[in-house]
């Protein structure tokens, strides 16, 4: 039997390895925790470090049937995947400048600001020292607030926080570059308009499928409870499309799916950050329902060599909706799940006895909801804690 690695047990692997199970494939789940959602998931676990690249090469060299390598949901992964697939002799789409700009918010800006296309103004953190700019910062460089501060490699919404005064950067600073793989953040210029996020499937270097989805947000927190993902505007799709092309040609990559956030203001297009992966939080099956393909089956598919259909047999809807706690506590139950119309996709990656917190990241979820029409989670699921 042919068997597929996936990196990462995290809730947005959960449905790659059900993929690989509707196509006879064998999973291999890596991850350093033996409760992650993936694991239950998969066929085999291996309990290492997704960044320990020679031992996992190690538990790996030589097996035989090793089809391929996926790291979808998170871009936390990718290096690993792209080493990995080196050191193995497995397919791997990802280019040196992909990867690059998947996982450097830094150099994914001046990749943009290269090609020509919108952007905010925006700084290292370094050019902020203690409680002023840098005295050798640029002033052309110092983003005007306010601002938001994030890290320059970390996903999940974590780390990020808005700041509207000089005072409130410190703290932003310190919190960025605490939860950064490699300790550093970067500080842009706050965008306002519409807060979208484009998931697509490229293929031959052009965008086969793309879906355009609203974040459904609870304030003031800026972590997405839900996105609404819909047939855009032509204008505005034509105007994404170009864009994504024209950056995915400047890296050089041709094939496999693409998660962006983006601002529409006034019909100004800004790109905002990017991940060769499937999108988390139920994206990559959104768009699989919007354009009736199985996007996830066709991620699988690319990451074991094969070419998959992405001709759209539908343009309609779809809509994901997360479940989450109400406080921090245990888990005690999930009610009302069989309420929800027939045809939701549903994923629940928290059990009963679980310790759970209040939804102000995404890696807090406890799992969501895929379907045609938006849920009402709130009416319809009781989440109880205690």
């Amino acid at each position: 039997m042919r068997h597929l690695v996936i990196l990462g047990g995290s809730d947005g692997t959960v449905s790659a390895f059900r993929a690989a199970r509707r196509l006879g494939l064998a999973t291999i789940c890596v991850d350093m925790r033996p409760d992650a959602p993936g694991v239950a998931e998969a066929d085999e676990f291996l309990h290492l470090s997704t960044r320990d690249v020679p031992a996992v090469a190690d538990a790996l060299r030589g097996r035989d049937g090793l089809a391929g390598l996926l790291a979808p949901g998170s871009d936390i992964n990718l290096p690993s995947l792209v080493e990995l697939a080196r050191l193995l002799g497995l397919p791997c789409g990802l280019t040196d400048a992909t990867l690059r700009a998947s996982t450097d918010k830094l150099h994914f800006r001046e990749v943009c600001e290269r090609l020509g296309l919108p952007g905010p103004r925006y700084c290292a953190d370094d050019h902020w020292a203690d409680d002023h700019w840098a005295d050798d910062a640029d002033p052309a460089l110092r983003p005007p607030l306010p601002v938001i501060v994030k890290p320059v490699d970390s996903g999940s919404s974590r780390g990020i926080t808005i700041c509207r005064e000089p005072g409130e950067l410190p703290a932003a600073i310190a919190h960025a570059k605490e939860v950064s793989p490699s300790g550093r953040a970067v500080i842009e210029e706050l965008l306002t308009g519409e807060d979208l996020c484009a998931e697509a499937m490229l293929q031959d270097g052009r965008i086969a499928l793309l879906g355009l989805s609203r974040r459904v947000t609870a304030p003031p927190a800026v972590v997405a409870v839900g996105h609404d993902m819909a047939p855009a505007d032509d204008v505005l799709e034509k105007e994404v499309v170009r864009q994504l092309e024209l950056v995915c040609g400047d890296l050089g990559y041709r094939d496999g799916p693409l998660n962006v956030d983006l601002f529409v203001d006034g019909g100004q297009v800004t790109l905002v950050e990017m991940g060769a992966r499937i999108g988390g939080n139920g994206l990559g099956e959104a768009l699989g329902l919007m354009h009736g393909v199985d996007t996830v089956e066709a991620t699988v598919r690319l990451a074991v060599g094969e070419r998959p259909d992405l001709t759209p047999a539908r343009r309609g809807p779809a809509h994901v909706r997360v479940l989450r706690a109400p406080s921090e506590g245990t888990l005690v139950s999930i009610d009302g799940l069989e309420s929800l119309p027939d045809g939701a996709e549903v994923v629940v990656v928290a059990r009963p006895g679980d310790h759970v917190v209040p939804y102000t990241e995404c890696r807090a979820k406890l799992g969501y909801v895929v379907d045609r029409e938006p849920a009402d989670l709130d009416a319809l699921i009781r989440v109880d804690v205690r």
